[in-house]
């Protein structure tokens, strides 16, 4: 028997296809070039845009787009993979990455044609998206909106205000979702006078990703950009995509307390603290977690690459594991690191505030919790 780990696995069915392995290496290539940066963008809590723009001019922001709309129609399992790696460079960059290519995913998918087609060649340009879904009011229910929309000539007035918009404040294009006739409808808005930031973003974790407080005073949604229903089969790269960036934060936890404890020596045995049984007890109770979550994010993309009806269900149980795995690493880092992983200059603590914001971002744990309780226990 031997502990070491086959050089090269068996493929997975869940692996990405191999004529896109090489947006796979870009992706990793430029994500480490967003590491050394994150702890500054943390800092100062201000919107990475060269990361952005970097993402864009490689082409990856359009990539996922359908060949059809100008992209290259790479896979959701090519795109957890991707955006795995940027969230473990740089969280924040990946959160905005995910609400930008993902609202932008549904305007096209669900889009009459002539919309679709504005919005992905608004994409192509390097204009940039944002999803507006969340109200103060409605939790974590974002699919589920209380405020409606009082229909006006070429479209419906909106009045009310969405929360936890990531780089809302460089948005050209929202997705907006609100009741019309009483009925969950979703919209594509240019961004205009009638909507207003309000600056409230002062968090713990994720501090880049600047996810503001836009109120809508009158803003027209237009008829024209009104989206069709998603059908079963019809998957959310952002619903998909949430447990990835969990994963990410988790794998940057992960590298982080395994280097202190191999670099940190123990004094009065003058042997590093990897060698003591706890250490490595509770280091392989977290590999088996993170990869159990990785497994399972993976599966959500590979159903949703075949159109099963299960992807978004398998998603919410994706989230529920990867959020988890998430704040239990970052806390072991924190054991493992001590008062020297308690400092600012650590990136032990900055892995422990950004973990916390997966749990809350819808849906949130709870909110998972129960949708899959419920489930399982009224089949």
């Amino acid at each position: 028997m031997t502990s070491e780990a086959p050089t090269v696995p068996e493929p997975s069915p869940f692996d990405p296809p191999t004529e896109e392995h090489r947006w796979l290496r870009l992706a990793e290539q430029t994500a480490a070039e967003f590491a050394p940066r994150a702890a500054h963008y943390d800092d100062i809590a201000e919107l990475p845009m060269e990361n952005l723009e970097r993402l864009h001019a490689l082409g990856l922001d359009a990539a996922w787009l359908p060949r059809e709309y100008g992209g290259e129609g790479l896979s959701y399992r090519s795109f957890g993979t991707a955006l795995t790696a940027i969230a473990r460079a740089c969280p924040s960059t990946a959160c905005i990455w995910l609400m930008h290519v993902g609202a932008a995913q549904a305007l096209v998918s669900l889009g009459a044609p002539e919309s679709a087609r504005f919005f992905a060649d608004q994409l192509i340009a390097g204009k940039r998206f944002a999803n507006a879904l969340s109200e103060p009011t409605s939790g974590n229910m974002f699919l589920v909106p209380l405020q409606s929309a009082d229909p006006v000539p070429g479209g419906y007035r909106l009045e009310g205000a969405k929360r936890f918009v990531s780089g809302s404040e460089v948005a050209d294009h929202l997705l907006v979702n609100t009741l019309v006739d009483g009925v969950p409808s979703f919209f594509g808005v240019d961004r205009d006078e009638t909507m207003r930031m309000i600056p409230i973003w002062d968090t713990m974790g994720l501090r880049a990703s600047r996810s503001q407080l836009i109120a809508f005073e009158g803003t027209l949604l237009p008829e024209s950009r009104r989206c069709s229903p998603p059908s079963p089969a019809d998957s959310s790269l952002i619903a998909a995509g949430l447990p990835f960036l969990s994963i990410g934060v988790a794998e940057a936890a992960f590298a982080a307390l395994a280097e202190h404890a191999r670099g940190r020596v123990i004094p009065s045995a003058g042997t590093p603290l990897s060698e003591l049984p706890w250490v490595r007890f509770a280091a392989a109770d977290a590999q088996v977690e993170l990869r159990a979550a990785r497994l399972l994010a993976q599966e959500t993309m590979w159903l949703a690459d075949h159109g099963s009806s299960r992807a978004m269900f398998v998603a919410l149980e994706a989230k529920l594991k990867a959020n988890e795995v998430a704040n239990q690493i970052a806390a072991l880092g924190v054991r493992v690191g001590g008062a020297s992983g308690y400092l600012r200059t650590s990136p032990i603590q900055r892995h422990f505030r950004d973990a916390q914001a997966g749990a809350l971002m819808a849906y949130s744990t709870e909110v998972c919790r129960d949708a899959i309780g419920t489930a399982v226990l009224h089949r």
